[in-house]
C-alpha cells in the first residue's frame, strides 16, 4: 500500500503518524510511505531520521482573533493545496492519513478533492480545530478516546481505535531500562517527564518533592528534564545535600529508550498528552498527571480525566501544583503497593496495544471501498 502521512508541529501528531506507517510496513512489507509536513515543525527532523521520505509545504495556523495574518494564512492554504496536489499526483497514494496539526489541512483537503481515501486520527478527547474542519471531507476517523466519538457524528466510519503510540511502546526490556539508568534491577522509581521538550513548572515542583525523599527510603526519582531545562534542574537538585536522598536522584536531558525505561517504571509524573497516556496505559503504568494549561481547548485535562475516572491515575491541576502536594500524592501511591498495583491494573484496562493494527485495518477497508 502507498500511504501519505501528514501531521506536525508537535511529537503528539508526528509519532502517531509514524506508528501507523510502521504498522503498514510490518503488515504489508511492500508498503511505501511519504510524509508531508512543514520545514518549521519537528517533523522535518524526526521523519528523515526514521528513514521516511519527507516533503514540505508552507502553511501556518489560523489565529483565533481577527488578524491580517489570517489573510496571509488563507493564501498559504491555497498555495499549500496546490503543492499538496502536485505531491499527491506524483506519489499516487492509495490513502492519506492525517494526525492533526495545521499542515494536515491542505494535504487532506487536496486528497479529498482528488478522490483519494482519507483517514484522520484524533489523539485527544477534545478534537483539534484542524481535525474538526477536515472531518467533513474525511472517509474515516479513528479516535484514541471513546469520549471523542460524538464530536465526529457526521462521519460515516468512526472507530474507537486507541493511539498507535501504544503499539510502538511495546516490547521494551525492563532490564535494559534499569541498566541505562544505572539502577539495580527491581529498583522502585518514579519517572518525571514533561514531554519531549520538558516542562519547567513540573520540574521545579518535582525537585521540591524529591527533596522530601527521606520519607520514602527505597524510592528513586528519574527526571527527563528536557534539553532546555536540564542544567537548571541539575543545579536545583545539586542543592540537596542529604546524601541518602541525593544518591537516589537521576536526571537526564532526554530519554531515548523510553520503551525500556517505562517497562521498569513504578509510577510516572507527567503531562497528559494523548501519546504519553496511551503508552502508560498500554504498559499498565499508573501516573500522576499535571495537565498543561497552555494547550488548545484545555484538552490535556480532559485526557487525564478519562484515566482518573477508571482509577488508573491521579490528577493535580498546575494551579494547585506544589512540591509538598506532589510529594504527598506520590508517597500515597508508592507507600501503598496494593494501591499502586490496583492503579496499574486500572490503567492497563484502558490500554489499547493493538491500536496501530486496528487503524491499519480501518485504512484497508476505506481503500477497498473506494475501489469497489
Amino acid at each position: 500500500m502507498r500511504i501519505v502521512l501528514t501531521g506536525g508541529g508537535t511529537g503528539g501528531h508526528i509519532y502517531p503518524a509514524l506508528a501507523i506507517g510502521r504498522e503498514a510496513e510490518r503488515r504489508d512489507p511492500g508498503s511505501e510511505l511519504l510524509y508531508i509536513g512543514t520545514k518549521r515543525g519537528l517533523e522535518s527532523r524526526i521523519v528523515p531520521e526514521r528513514g521516511v521520505r519527507f516533503e514540505s509545504i508552507d502553511i501556518t495556523g489560523i489565529r483565533r482573533s481577527l488578524s491580517l495574518e489570517n489573510i496571509r494564512t488563507a493564501l498559504r492554504f491555497v498555495r499549500g493545496v496546490r503543492r499538496a496536489k502536485s505531491l499527491l499526483r506524483e506519489f499516487r497514494p492509495d490513502a492519506v492519513v492525517g494526525t492533526g496539526g495545521y499542515v494536515c489541512g491542505p494535504v487532506v483537503y487536496a486528497a479529498a478533492k482528488l478522490g483519494i481515501p482519507t483517514l484522520l486520527h484524533e489523539q485527544n478527547v477534545v478534537p483539534g480545530l484542524t481535525n474538526k474542519f477536515l472531518s467533513r471531507y474525511a472517509d474515516a476517523v479513528a479516535v484514541s478516546f471513546a469520549d471523542s466519538k460524538p464530536h465526529f457524528a457526521r462521519v460515516k466510519s468512526v472507530e474507537y481505535a486507541g493511539n498507535p503510540c501504544a503499539t510502538a511502546i511495546l516490547g521494551g526490556d525492563p532490564m535494559r531500562g534499569y541498566e541505562s539508568l544505572g539502577l539495580a534491577p527491581g529498583t522502585r522509581f518514579v519517572l518525571v517527564v514533561g514531554g519531549s521538550r520538558g516542562a519547567q513548572t513540573l520540574n521545579r515542583a518535582a525537585a521540591e518533592a524529591a527533596a522530601k525523599l527521606g520519607g520514602l527510603p527505597d524510592v528513586h526519582f528519574v527526571f527527563a528534564a528536557g534539553e532546555r531545562y536540564y542544567e537548571e534542574l541539575k543545579a536545583e537538585l545539586g542543592r540537596i545535600k542529604d546524601p541518602s536522598v541525593a544518591s537516589r536522584l537521576h536526571v537526564r536531558p532526554y530519554i531515548s529508550n523510553m520503551a525500556e525505561v517505562l517497562a521498569a517504571t513504578s509510577l510516572v509524573v507527567g503531562r497528559a498528552g494523548a501519546s504519553f497516556i496511551a503508552e502508560f496505559a498500554a504498559l499498565g503504568v499508573p501516573a500522576v498527571y499535571v495537565p498543561s494549561p497552555n494547550v488548545t481547548n484545555n484538552h490535556q485535562q480532559a485526557n487525564a480525566e478519562s484515566v482518573v475516572r477508571v482509577g488508573g491515575g491521579m490528577m493535580i491541576l498546575e494551579r494547585d501544583l506544589t512540591g509538598a502536594k506532589l510529594f504527598e500524592t506520590v508517597a500515597g501511591i508508592m507507600g501503598d503497593e496494593t494501591r499502586r498495583v490496583k492503579m496499574a491494573e486500572a490503567a492497563k484496562s484502558i490500554g489499547m496495544p493493538e491500536a496501530a493494527g486496528v487503524i491499519f485495518e480501518q485504512l484497508q477497508r476505506i481503500v477497498r471501498s473506494s475501489r469497489a
